[in-house]
Protein backbone atom coordinates (compact mmCIF):
# COMPACT_ATOMS: atom_id res chain seq x y z
CA UNK A 1 0.00 0.00 0.00
CA UNK A 2 1.49 3.37 -0.28
CA UNK A 3 1.14 6.60 1.20
CA UNK A 4 -1.99 7.72 0.30
CA UNK A 5 -3.89 4.86 0.13
CA UNK A 6 -2.97 4.39 3.99
CA UNK A 7 -4.00 7.99 4.84
CA UNK A 8 -7.24 6.97 3.55
CA UNK A 9 -7.58 4.21 5.95
CA UNK A 10 -6.82 6.06 8.53
CA UNK A 11 -9.43 8.48 7.52
CA UNK A 12 -11.86 5.69 7.40
CA UNK A 13 -10.67 4.54 11.14
CA UNK A 14 -9.70 7.02 13.56
CA UNK A 15 -12.42 9.86 11.51
CA UNK A 16 -9.68 12.42 10.83
CA UNK A 17 -6.80 13.48 9.18
CA UNK A 18 -3.29 11.77 9.45
CA UNK A 19 -0.17 14.40 10.45
CA UNK A 20 3.00 11.85 9.93
CA UNK A 21 4.71 9.19 8.46
CA UNK A 22 7.51 7.52 10.35
CA UNK A 23 8.52 4.15 8.65
CA UNK A 24 12.24 2.43 9.24
CA UNK A 25 13.44 -0.90 6.84
CA UNK A 26 14.30 -4.52 7.18
CA UNK A 27 17.74 -6.08 6.18
CA UNK A 28 19.42 -8.33 5.08
CA UNK A 29 22.86 -9.33 6.83
CA UNK A 30 25.70 -10.06 3.81
CA UNK A 31 27.67 -11.98 6.06
CA UNK A 32 28.42 -11.80 9.88
CA UNK A 33 25.64 -14.17 11.34
CA UNK A 34 24.95 -15.19 14.82
CA UNK A 35 28.06 -13.06 15.52
CA UNK A 36 26.20 -10.29 17.31
CA UNK A 37 24.96 -11.13 20.37
CA UNK A 38 28.65 -12.69 21.15
CA UNK A 39 29.94 -9.11 20.19
CA UNK A 40 31.47 -9.77 17.04
CA UNK A 41 31.67 -8.01 13.77
CA UNK A 42 28.40 -7.90 11.38
CA UNK A 43 28.07 -6.58 8.20
CA UNK A 44 24.25 -5.78 7.17
CA UNK A 45 22.48 -3.23 4.47
CA UNK A 46 18.97 -1.98 4.86
CA UNK A 47 16.93 -3.13 2.38
CA UNK A 48 13.89 -1.15 -0.03
CA UNK A 49 11.41 -2.36 2.23
CA UNK A 50 9.56 -0.72 5.15
CA UNK A 51 7.07 -0.85 7.99
CA UNK A 52 5.25 2.30 7.80
CA UNK A 53 3.59 4.09 10.05
CA UNK A 54 0.61 6.83 9.28
CA UNK A 55 -0.89 8.40 12.31
CA UNK A 56 -1.67 11.66 14.01
CA UNK A 57 -1.27 12.99 17.97
CA UNK A 58 -3.46 11.92 20.69
CA UNK A 59 -4.01 14.21 23.66
CA UNK A 60 -4.21 11.35 26.08
CA UNK A 61 -1.78 8.29 26.57
CA UNK A 62 -3.58 5.77 24.51
CA UNK A 63 -2.17 4.25 21.43
CA UNK A 64 -4.52 2.92 18.82
CA UNK A 65 -2.79 0.90 16.35
CA UNK A 66 -4.33 -0.89 13.46
CA UNK A 67 -2.91 -3.20 11.29
CA UNK A 68 -3.34 -3.10 7.47
CA UNK A 69 -1.42 -6.30 6.96
CA UNK A 70 -3.99 -8.23 9.71
CA UNK A 71 -7.20 -6.35 9.54
CA UNK A 72 -6.30 -5.98 13.28
CA UNK A 73 -7.22 -3.03 15.92
CA UNK A 74 -4.88 -2.80 19.76
CA UNK A 75 -5.15 -0.71 21.57
CA UNK A 76 -2.66 -0.25 24.59
CA UNK A 77 -2.16 2.99 27.66
CA UNK A 78 1.11 4.56 28.14
CA UNK A 79 0.24 4.44 31.90
CA UNK A 80 -0.17 0.77 32.22
CA UNK A 81 1.93 -1.20 29.62
CA UNK A 82 0.84 -4.79 29.56
CA UNK A 83 2.18 -7.75 26.98
CA UNK A 84 -0.47 -8.74 24.63
CA UNK A 85 -1.60 -12.44 24.86
CA UNK A 86 -3.67 -12.13 21.57
CA UNK A 87 -2.38 -9.55 19.17
CA UNK A 88 1.61 -10.83 19.35
CA UNK A 89 2.80 -8.43 16.87
CA UNK A 90 1.71 -5.45 18.57
CA UNK A 91 4.14 -6.55 21.78
CA UNK A 92 6.52 -4.92 19.23
CA UNK A 93 5.11 -1.29 20.33
CA UNK A 94 4.51 -2.08 23.92
CA UNK A 95 7.66 -3.05 24.55
CA UNK A 96 9.31 0.00 23.11
CA UNK A 97 7.17 2.32 24.81
CA UNK A 98 7.69 0.52 27.60
CA UNK A 99 11.73 0.84 27.08
CA UNK A 100 11.46 4.21 26.65
CA UNK A 101 9.52 5.35 29.39
CA UNK A 102 11.87 3.67 31.53
CA UNK A 103 14.90 5.47 30.22
CA UNK A 104 13.06 8.55 30.73
CA UNK A 105 11.33 9.75 27.46
CA UNK A 106 8.02 11.14 28.20
CA UNK A 107 5.43 9.97 24.93
CA UNK A 108 2.26 10.68 24.06
CA UNK A 109 -0.62 8.88 22.63
CA UNK A 110 -0.95 8.67 18.87
CA UNK A 111 -3.59 6.69 16.44
CA UNK A 112 -1.89 5.04 13.52
CA UNK A 113 -2.30 2.67 10.51
CA UNK A 114 0.75 0.44 10.67
CA UNK A 115 1.41 -1.54 7.24
CA UNK A 116 4.61 -3.10 6.05
CA UNK A 117 6.25 -5.32 2.89
CA UNK A 118 9.03 -7.03 4.77
CA UNK A 119 8.16 -10.27 4.61
CA UNK A 120 6.77 -11.49 8.08
CA UNK A 121 9.12 -14.27 10.12
CA UNK A 122 11.39 -14.75 6.89
CA UNK A 123 14.83 -13.58 8.31
CA UNK A 124 14.30 -10.05 7.01
CA UNK A 125 13.76 -8.47 10.53
CA UNK A 126 10.38 -7.14 10.09
CA UNK A 127 10.89 -7.18 13.93
CA UNK A 128 13.57 -4.57 14.51
CA UNK A 129 11.83 -2.05 11.68
CA UNK A 130 8.56 -2.51 13.41
CA UNK A 131 10.35 -1.37 16.78
CA UNK A 132 12.40 1.58 15.08
CA UNK A 133 9.48 2.46 13.30
CA UNK A 134 7.55 2.58 16.77
CA UNK A 135 10.75 4.85 17.97
CA UNK A 136 10.29 7.18 14.83
CA UNK A 137 6.47 7.06 15.40
CA UNK A 138 6.28 8.46 19.04
CA UNK A 139 9.20 11.09 18.08
CA UNK A 140 6.46 12.05 15.18
CA UNK A 141 3.84 12.31 17.83
CA UNK A 142 5.64 15.01 19.46
CA UNK A 143 6.74 17.20 16.21
CA UNK A 144 9.96 16.52 17.04
CA UNK A 145 10.06 17.85 20.59
CA UNK A 146 11.32 14.02 21.19
CA UNK A 147 14.48 13.22 19.60
CA UNK A 148 16.08 10.17 20.35
CA UNK A 149 19.68 9.29 18.67
CA UNK A 150 20.19 6.70 16.12
CA UNK A 151 22.30 4.40 18.39
CA UNK A 152 19.96 5.05 21.42
CA UNK A 153 16.93 4.39 19.34
CA UNK A 154 18.41 1.07 18.30
CA UNK A 155 19.54 0.05 22.10
CA UNK A 156 15.90 0.80 23.20
CA UNK A 157 14.80 -1.54 20.48
CA UNK A 158 16.73 -4.75 21.13
CA UNK A 159 16.28 -3.79 24.74
CA UNK A 160 12.38 -4.33 24.05
CA UNK A 161 12.78 -7.26 22.45
CA UNK A 162 14.80 -9.22 24.15
CA UNK A 163 12.68 -7.96 27.99
CA UNK A 164 9.23 -7.27 26.72
CA UNK A 165 9.18 -10.03 23.76
CA UNK A 166 11.60 -12.87 24.84
CA UNK A 167 13.95 -12.77 22.30
CA UNK A 168 17.58 -13.53 23.13
CA UNK A 169 18.46 -11.08 20.00
CA UNK A 170 21.58 -9.28 19.27
CA UNK A 171 21.75 -5.58 18.41
CA UNK A 172 22.41 -5.62 14.63
CA UNK A 173 18.73 -6.00 13.38
CA UNK A 174 17.77 -2.83 15.16
CA UNK A 175 21.22 -0.82 14.48
CA UNK A 176 21.07 -1.47 10.79
CA UNK A 177 17.35 0.10 10.48
CA UNK A 178 17.98 2.52 12.11
CA UNK A 179 21.54 3.63 11.01
CA UNK A 180 21.41 2.13 7.56
CA UNK A 181 22.11 4.62 4.39
CA UNK A 182 21.51 3.95 0.31
CA UNK A 183 24.35 2.31 -1.94
CA UNK A 184 25.95 1.13 1.67
CA UNK A 185 26.27 -1.64 3.83
CA UNK A 186 27.56 -1.08 7.50
CA UNK A 187 30.15 -2.47 9.58
CA UNK A 188 29.13 -3.17 13.23
CA UNK A 189 31.42 -3.90 15.79
CA UNK A 190 28.76 -5.14 17.88
CA UNK A 191 30.99 -4.84 21.35
CA UNK A 192 31.41 -0.87 20.95
CA UNK A 193 28.94 -0.16 18.76
CA UNK A 194 31.12 1.57 16.62
CA UNK A 195 30.35 1.31 12.75
CA UNK A 196 31.60 2.38 9.22
CA UNK A 197 29.89 2.77 6.03
CA UNK A 198 31.01 0.46 3.69
CA UNK A 199 30.24 0.89 0.03
CA UNK A 200 28.08 -1.34 -1.76
CA UNK A 201 30.57 -2.53 -4.80
CA UNK A 202 29.82 -1.93 -8.48
CA UNK A 203 28.82 -4.51 -10.78
CA UNK A 204 26.59 -6.68 -8.60
CA UNK A 205 23.03 -6.88 -7.13
CA UNK A 206 21.81 -8.74 -3.87
CA UNK A 207 19.34 -11.37 -4.65
CA UNK A 208 17.40 -12.04 -1.80
CA UNK A 209 15.10 -15.44 -1.88
CA UNK A 210 12.20 -15.98 0.74
CA UNK A 211 11.96 -19.80 0.93
CA UNK A 212 8.41 -19.26 2.35
CA UNK A 213 9.67 -22.02 5.47
CA UNK A 214 8.48 -19.91 8.08
CA UNK A 215 10.70 -19.55 11.53
CA UNK A 216 9.84 -18.51 14.99
CA UNK A 217 12.81 -16.31 16.06
CA UNK A 218 11.68 -17.02 19.99
CA UNK A 219 11.35 -20.90 19.40
CA UNK A 220 14.16 -22.89 21.26
CA UNK A 221 16.71 -23.46 18.57
CA UNK A 222 17.33 -19.67 18.80
CA UNK A 223 17.68 -19.28 22.44
CA UNK A 224 19.44 -22.72 22.61
CA UNK A 225 22.52 -21.25 20.78
CA UNK A 226 22.83 -18.00 22.70
CA UNK A 227 23.41 -19.96 25.49
CA UNK A 228 25.76 -22.54 24.51
CA UNK A 229 27.81 -19.56 23.27
CA UNK A 230 27.58 -18.29 26.99
CA UNK A 231 28.52 -21.74 28.52
CA UNK A 232 31.27 -21.34 26.42
CA UNK A 233 32.49 -18.27 27.27
CA UNK A 234 32.22 -18.89 31.03
CA UNK A 235 34.64 -21.60 30.11
CA UNK A 236 37.27 -19.51 28.76
CA UNK A 237 36.84 -17.19 31.25
CA UNK A 238 35.86 -14.17 29.29
CA UNK A 239 32.58 -12.02 29.16
CA UNK A 240 31.31 -12.90 25.23
CA UNK A 241 33.19 -15.42 22.67
CA UNK A 242 34.80 -11.68 21.10
CA UNK A 243 37.41 -12.11 23.39
CA UNK A 244 38.47 -15.54 22.09
CA UNK A 245 41.04 -15.99 19.61
CA UNK A 246 41.46 -18.85 16.96
CA UNK A 247 44.64 -19.76 18.32
CA UNK A 248 43.35 -20.12 21.73
CA UNK A 249 40.14 -22.02 20.58
CA UNK A 250 41.98 -24.63 19.16
CA UNK A 251 44.36 -24.79 21.34
CA UNK A 252 41.35 -25.18 24.29
CA UNK A 253 38.68 -26.69 22.31
CA UNK A 254 39.07 -29.98 23.52
CA UNK A 255 37.47 -28.69 26.96
CA UNK A 256 34.24 -28.26 25.33
CA UNK A 257 31.81 -30.77 24.22
CA UNK A 258 31.97 -31.60 20.56
CA UNK A 259 28.44 -29.64 19.98
CA UNK A 260 29.65 -26.23 21.94
CA UNK A 261 33.26 -26.73 20.00
CA UNK A 262 31.00 -26.19 16.59
CA UNK A 263 29.28 -23.56 17.69
CA UNK A 264 31.91 -21.36 19.16
CA UNK A 265 34.18 -22.31 15.77
CA UNK A 266 31.57 -21.27 13.61
CA UNK A 267 31.03 -17.65 15.70
CA UNK A 268 34.84 -16.97 15.98
CA UNK A 269 35.64 -17.42 12.19
CA UNK A 270 33.01 -16.05 11.28
CA UNK A 271 33.77 -12.63 12.50
CA UNK A 272 37.44 -13.12 10.76
CA UNK A 273 35.50 -13.32 7.40
CA UNK A 274 33.08 -10.30 7.92
CA UNK A 275 36.48 -8.43 8.79
CA UNK A 276 38.06 -9.80 5.25
CA UNK A 277 34.33 -9.09 3.37
CA UNK A 278 35.19 -5.27 4.29
CA UNK A 279 38.29 -5.43 2.64
CA UNK A 280 36.88 -7.22 -0.15
CA UNK A 281 33.92 -4.66 -0.99
CA UNK A 282 36.33 -1.47 -0.65
CA UNK A 283 38.56 -3.11 -3.58
CA UNK A 284 35.75 -4.26 -5.63
CA UNK A 285 37.28 -7.84 -5.25
CA UNK A 286 33.38 -9.56 -5.54
CA UNK A 287 34.80 -13.07 -6.33
CA UNK A 288 36.72 -12.89 -3.00
CA UNK A 289 33.21 -11.53 -1.77
CA UNK A 290 31.42 -14.30 -3.02
CA UNK A 291 33.94 -16.90 -1.55
CA UNK A 292 33.91 -15.54 2.06
CA UNK A 293 29.62 -15.67 1.65
CA UNK A 294 30.21 -19.35 0.74
CA UNK A 295 32.45 -20.08 3.59
CA UNK A 296 30.08 -18.70 6.36
CA UNK A 297 26.65 -20.72 4.28
CA UNK A 298 28.78 -23.58 5.08
CA UNK A 299 29.75 -22.79 8.66
CA UNK A 300 26.16 -21.79 9.23
CA UNK A 301 25.04 -25.55 8.09
CA UNK A 302 27.68 -27.59 8.96
CA UNK A 303 29.15 -25.80 12.48
CA UNK A 304 26.40 -23.74 14.10
CA UNK A 305 23.62 -26.29 12.05
CA UNK A 306 21.07 -22.91 11.56
CA UNK A 307 20.21 -24.02 8.02
CA UNK A 308 17.64 -25.99 6.55
CA UNK A 309 16.63 -28.16 3.65
CA UNK A 310 14.92 -24.96 2.02
CA UNK A 311 17.60 -22.19 2.66
CA UNK A 312 20.40 -24.89 1.11
CA UNK A 313 18.50 -25.87 -1.91
CA UNK A 314 18.56 -22.01 -2.90
CA UNK A 315 21.96 -21.49 -2.06
CA UNK A 316 22.83 -24.59 -4.41
CA UNK A 317 20.81 -23.70 -7.05
CA UNK A 318 22.12 -20.12 -7.45
CA UNK A 319 25.81 -21.31 -6.96
CA UNK A 320 25.57 -23.43 -10.21
CA UNK A 321 24.23 -20.19 -11.96
CA UNK A 322 26.79 -18.49 -14.30
CA UNK A 323 27.51 -15.16 -12.67
CA UNK A 324 26.79 -15.54 -9.18
CA UNK A 325 29.70 -15.06 -6.88
CA UNK A 326 28.57 -16.71 -3.40
CA UNK A 327 25.04 -17.67 -1.54
CA UNK A 328 24.42 -17.79 2.01
CA UNK A 329 21.42 -17.95 4.39
CA UNK A 330 20.90 -14.28 5.89
CA UNK A 331 19.16 -14.15 9.53
CA UNK A 332 19.13 -16.50 12.80
CA UNK A 333 18.08 -19.45 10.11
CA UNK A 334 15.46 -22.11 10.68
CA UNK A 335 14.06 -21.06 7.51
CA UNK A 336 13.52 -17.72 6.08
CA UNK A 337 15.64 -16.32 3.64
CA UNK A 338 18.80 -16.96 1.44
CA UNK A 339 20.78 -14.47 -0.55
CA UNK A 340 23.32 -14.41 -3.50
CA UNK A 341 25.85 -11.87 -4.22
CA UNK A 342 24.90 -12.13 -8.81
CA UNK A 343 26.37 -10.27 -11.44
CA UNK A 344 24.14 -7.86 -12.76
CA UNK A 345 24.10 -9.58 -15.96
CA UNK A 346 22.86 -13.00 -14.30
CA UNK A 347 20.46 -11.24 -12.16
CA UNK A 348 17.49 -12.83 -14.83
CA UNK A 349 19.25 -16.36 -15.17
CA UNK A 350 19.46 -16.59 -11.22
CA UNK A 351 16.10 -15.60 -10.48
CA UNK A 352 14.32 -18.01 -13.29
CA UNK A 353 16.66 -21.14 -11.79
CA UNK A 354 15.54 -20.68 -8.05
CA UNK A 355 11.59 -19.95 -9.62
CA UNK A 356 12.13 -23.09 -11.61
CA UNK A 357 13.68 -25.44 -9.79
CA UNK A 358 12.94 -24.42 -6.04
CA UNK A 359 9.31 -25.37 -6.00
CA UNK A 360 10.12 -28.51 -8.09
CA UNK A 361 12.67 -29.60 -4.86
CA UNK A 362 10.87 -28.35 -2.33
CA UNK A 363 7.28 -28.14 -2.67
CA UNK A 364 6.90 -24.37 -1.69
CA UNK A 365 6.57 -21.68 -4.14
CA UNK A 366 9.69 -18.82 -3.27
CA UNK A 367 9.52 -15.42 -3.60
CA UNK A 368 12.36 -13.39 -5.30
CA UNK A 369 13.51 -10.05 -4.94
CA UNK A 370 16.52 -7.66 -5.92
CA UNK A 371 17.19 -5.87 -3.17
CA UNK A 372 19.15 -2.25 -2.92
CA UNK A 373 20.84 -0.46 0.02
CA UNK A 374 18.72 2.04 1.63
CA UNK A 375 18.24 4.30 4.30
CA UNK A 376 17.61 3.66 7.84
CA UNK A 377 14.39 5.03 10.18
CA UNK A 378 12.95 8.72 9.60
CA UNK A 379 9.51 10.17 9.74
CA UNK A 380 8.25 13.22 8.40
CA UNK A 381 4.91 15.35 8.99
CA UNK A 382 2.23 15.39 6.09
Amino acid sequence: MNIPDLQIRFQQAFGRTAAFVARAPGRVNLIGEHTDYNDGFVLPMAIDRNVTYVGARRADSIVRIESANFGILTEFDLRDIHKSADVEWSNYARGVAHVLQQNGHVLTGFDAILWGDVPIASGLSSSAATEMATVKAFEAAQAGRLVIDGVSAARYSQTAERSFVGVNCGIMDQFISSLGRAEHALLIDCRSLEYELVPMPAGASVLVVDTSAPRTLAGSAYNERFAQCQEAAKIFGVTSLRDVTPEEFERRRGELSEIVASRVEHVIYESSRTLDAVQAMKTGDLVHLGQLMNQSHDSLRDSYAVSSFELDTVVNITRGIRGVYGARMTGAGFGGCAIALVRNDAVNAARDAVLADYPRLTKREPNVYVCVASDGANWYSI
